[in-house]
C-alpha cells in the first residue's frame, strides 16, 4: 500500500509541474490529408519559483490520426530560450538543481522536462530542456541560461 502511495505521489508532483505552460502559437510544417497537421508550437512558461523568468519553448507535435486523438508520440525536437522579463524575485533557497517544468510527448513513459540549475559562482540561473524516456532515456536536449541582474530603477 505504502509503495502505490509513493508512486501516485510521484505521479502527481510530476504532472503538478506541467500547470503553467501557456500556448502562445502553433506553426504548420507538414499537411495531413485525413487528422490533425504536424506542426511546432511555442508554449511560454513563467517560473513557478522564480518571478521574473520565463521560457519559451518550440516543440514538434506529430499530426495524423495519432496526434489528433493524443496518441502519437512526439518527436524529440525542440528548442528553448529563458529571459528575464521582471524584476528576479526568489521566495525561497533554491535547490542547486530541480524540475521547473515536465510536459508529457506521448500517452505513457515520453516527456520532455525542463531543469533548472543554479550556478552560484556565476549567480546565473541555468535551464536544461531534456527528452526522457522512462526506459532508454533521448540524447535531445537543449539549454538556456539567465543571468540574475538588477531591473529596472
Amino acid at each position: 500500500m505504502k509503495k502505490n502511495l509513493t508512486l501516485y505521489a510521484l505521479l502527481f508532483s510530476m504532472t503538478a509541474v506541467n500547470t503553467y505552460a501557456e500556448e502562445v502559437d502553433c506553426v504548420t510544417t507538414s499537411w495531413k490529408l485525413i487528422g490533425a497537421n504536424h506542426k511546432v508550437c511555442v508554449q511560454a512558461y513563467d517560473d513557478p519559483k522564480v518571478k521574473g523568468v520565463s521560457c519559451y519553448m518550440s516543440q514538434a507535435k506529430k499530426g495524423g490520426l495519432s496526434g489528433t486523438f493524443g496518441l502519437a508520440e512526439d518527436p524529440a525536437q525542440f528548442s528553448l530560450d529563458c529571459r528575464q522579463v521582471g524584476k528576479i524575485i526568489i521566495d525561497s533557497k533554491l535547490p542547486e538543481q530541480e524540475v521547473a517544468f515536465s510536459e508529457d510527448t506521448s500517452l505513457l513513459f515520453k516527456e520532455t522536462r525542463v531543469n533548472r540549475i543554479y550556478d552560484e559562482k556565476r549567480n546565473t540561473l541555468i535551464y536544461l530542456a531534456i527528452s526522457r524516456k522512462v526506459i532508454d532515456g533521448a540524447p535531445a536536449n537543449s539549454i538556456s541560461t539567465v543571468p540574475i541582474m538588477p531591473w529596472g530603477k
